[in-house]
């Protein structure tokens, strides 16, 4: 039971309690703003680290395809990217390993018709294209739409007479050459070289280091091949040209990426630098990735994978995953609820970028102008939080490239969830131990001022009287001050209390020479003959002297009874034989008044004084004439219940106030108007039946009736033990 304390205290106290609940807001809140300085740092790394790469890129026109690179603009369908492959491709025809890439194949249909014979007709032949790069080859495939295959003659000479693929490129030793694939039937291709003149398609020569296999299907056919990557350069191109039968074999359409006639037409390819690539593979021992792109943001190179875990800024932040009792509790109980308000960096997540082949964002942007960027962005599936990075790469005082490195906060959340729970931790501990410290000061606040209020109330009765000593606490602190105030109280309350309780006995010792005086003297002067006028005089006094006298009696009735009580023997005697007596003795004394008894015949005894017994019935009965009715009885019950008999005394009259139950059982309490009064009340009558009935063991009580049209007494006293 905690003590209860003023209002202004309690509102203190209330006011430090939440200053207090806000230290572990403000601790909260600074680890979130530590976060924020610490993505502030680890901006600024990443791009020292973007810097220092790049620094290694500069000036080395040779890492960057120069004919590639100084395109004004790249043409989607026509410039090419050879498209990093995680393995070698199987040549079969049958494209399954392809399948994995069909995000990055290209249709090449109407919009990339290099020739039509007839314009108004549909367009019977299209394909998909994808160029990848693996090892030191350069793979390709196409499937092509064709209702109409038409293959080589068995003994033609011939290589164009029917359907085929016709590759051009600029090679690397700076000459044009092209290439024609075509083939008799099903299976491994044949390849051929074209004359080096562009207006000449004979002779041709067997090339065999373009490998592949061309493979009939439902709708056209299939065709997977690889080139090595000594034989391309900067500039490339595919061409089918379909080749229909009737009316008679002629050229009908060719689609293509590009025209293959001229070097200027040809589109340009993009493959993936190895030397830059071993530059920038170191970084993918860390949590970084490293791309470089390109004035056009085609990727040149890549290295690292951002779902590694192993950030700089976590991994000296490892769990002691000890057996200890502690971490054993964090684990199983504290964490789950941490984890509430926190949240874990997630294992895995959606990268969207992961096989790009082409990078935009503002931060490149800022880059190819010629400036550090930066930029925050977020993972497609809401799970991670993804920091990027570029410089530009200078070569000749023009912006060639940009590298980019791309880091997750992952590191950094981890770091911030390790001090959080560290945070929360310690706010734990501390609030166990304040609850605990403030509980057993509250309890030993609560124990002392419950001793001291039960001190208090046995101290005084319910009658007001000081009945022991009030013994002042030794502690020198507020609640020793108020004992010792309460002892100082109850001290001199004691000394007023036996005062009262002494005066009505002096007064009545006191006043009664004067008052036998005043008698004698009205005695003797009625004995002479006095005039009418005189002896109303004398009358009237004398009937004031007798008024006095009964008053002098009443006051001191009560005293004699308490100090009679003190000393009076007790015997054992039949409570219901002294009831029934004293009921016979008001029917004759009172024949006027109507008496409604049930008494019990059965003998109940109890261990008291007889006398008292009947001066009890005398004030209960006495109050009862004096309130009820004419015309209404006075009921009275004696019967008993359980181990105690019980006596009911009832009339029909006024009623009691709300608020003097209890009270008109004290001294010097009436509720009597003082116009009905036909002799002096001093308010003793029921509180000598209280006194009475308290010397017996007993208890008496008085209430309404529920219709509120009388009073019923109820007293109720212990039989003797058998």
């Amino acid at each position: 039971m905690l003590p209860v304390l003023p209002i202004g205290l309690r509102a203190k106290v209330c006011i430090l309690s939440l200053f207090l609940l806000c230290l572990p807001w403000l601790g909260y809140h600074y680890v979130w703003e530590m976060e924020k300085y610490l993505r502030l740092g680890q901006e600024k790394t990443l791009e020292g680290t973007t810097q220092a790469l790049a620094t290694a890129l500069h000036e080395r026109p040779k890492l960057f395809n120069s004919q590639a690179s100084f395109l004004s603009q790249v043409k989607k369908g026509r410039d090419l990217y050879a498209y990093p492959l995680s393995g070698p491709i199987l040549l079969d025809g049958k494209l399954n390993d392809w399948q994995s890439y069909q995000h990055r194949m290209l249709r090449y249909a109407a919009d990339h018709v290099i020739y039509q014979a007839d314009p108004n007709t549909p367009l019977q032949s299209e394909f998909t294209h994808m160029v990848g790069k693996f090892g030191t080859y350069l793979y390709a495939y196409f499937e092509v739409t064709d209702q109409d295959v038409v293959y080589r003659g068995q003994n033609t000479l011939s290589v164009d007479n029917n359907d085929h693929l016709a590759i051009a490129t600029l090679a690397p030793d700076g000459q044009f050459r092209r290439y024609i694939v075509a083939t008799k039937q099903d299976g491994w291709i044949n390849a051929f070289e074209l004359p080096l003149d562009p207006s000449q398609n004979t002779p041709v020569t067997p090339e065999l280091k373009i490998q592949g296999q061309w493979l009939k299907t439902n709708k056209g056919y299939n065709i997977e091949l690889r080139i090595p990557l000594t034989m391309v350069g900067s500039k490339l191109g595919f061409s089918i040209y379909d080749v229909n039968r009737r009316p008679k074999r002629h050229l009908s359409s060719i689609v293509g990426t590009s025209a293959i006639d001229s070097v200027d037409k040809l589109g340009t390819v993009l493959v993936p630098s190895p030397e830059i690539e071993n530059i920038i593979k170191g970084m993918r021992h860390n949590s970084s990735r490293i791309w470089v792109v390109d004035k056009h943001g085609r990727v040149l190179a890549k290295s690292g994978d951002i779902r590694n875990s192993q950030s700089i800024w976590a991994r000296d932040l490892s769990r002691n995953d000890s057996d200890s009792w502690w971490n054993q509790f964090s684990q199983r109980y504290l964490h789950p609820l941490y984890y509430k308000i926190l949240t874990k960096p997630p294992q895995d997540f959606v990268d969207s970028l992961h096989d790009s082949t082409e990078l935009k964002g503002s931060h490149i942007q800022q880059a190819l102008s010629g400036k550090l960027g930066s930029t925050w962005r977020l993972t497609p599936d809401g799970r991670a939080v993804v920091l990027a990075a570029a410089s530009p790469i200078w070569i000749d005082n023009q912006v060639m490239g940009v590298v980019i490195a791309e880091e997750t906060t992952n590191g950094i959340r981890t770091l911030r969830n390790r001090a959080l729970e560290r945070l929360f931790n310690i706010i734990l501990i501390v609030m166990v131990a304040g609850t605990l410290s403030l509980f057993l000061f509250a309890s030993s606040i609560s124990s002392r001022i419950r001793k001291l209020r039960d001190q208090a109330e046995r101290a005084i009765d319910s009658q007001g009287r000081v009945t022991a000593t009030f013994k002042g606490a030794k502690h020198k602190d507020e609640i020793g001050d108020l004992s010792r105030s309460f002892a100082n109280i109850v001290s001199r309350l004691s000394q007023y209390t036996h005062y009262l309780e002494n005066m009505s006995s002096r007064l009545s010792h006191e006043l009664r020479t004067p008052v036998a005086v005043v008698r004698s003297s009205l005695e003797h002067l009625s004995l002479q003959s006095l005039d009418n006028d005189t002896q109303k005089y004398v009358d009237r006094a004398q009937e004031g002297v007798q008024r006095l006298n009964l008053i002098l009696n009443n006051m001191s009735e009560a005293t004699r009874l308490e100090q009679s009580l003190s000393h009076a023997e007790t015997s054992e005697f039949p409570l219901n034989k002294v009831i029934s007596g004293c009921m016979q003795g008001y029917q004759y004394t009172y024949p006027e008044q109507a008496f409604d008894c049930e008494i019990s015949p059965n003998t109940l005894k109890i261990v008291g004084v007889p006398e008292y017994i009947a001066q009890l019935m005398d004030k209960l009965v006495a109050n009862a004439m004096e309130f009820s009715l004419p015309d209404k009885a006075i009921k009275v019950s004696f019967q008993q219940d359980n181990k105690d008999a019980v006596l009911l005394i009832s009339n029909h009259g006024p009623t009691l106030p709300d608020n003097m139950v209890e009270q008109i059982f004290e001294s010097m309490v009436s509720i009597r108007s003082q116009q009905a009064q036909q002799k002096p009340h001093l308010g003793l009558g029921l509180y000598i039946a209280r006194l009475i009935t308290e010397f017996h063991g007993g208890k008496i009580s008085a209430r309404n009736f529920t219709d509120n049209s009388g009073v019923e007494f109820c007293v109720r006293l212990p039989l003797k033990k058998d």
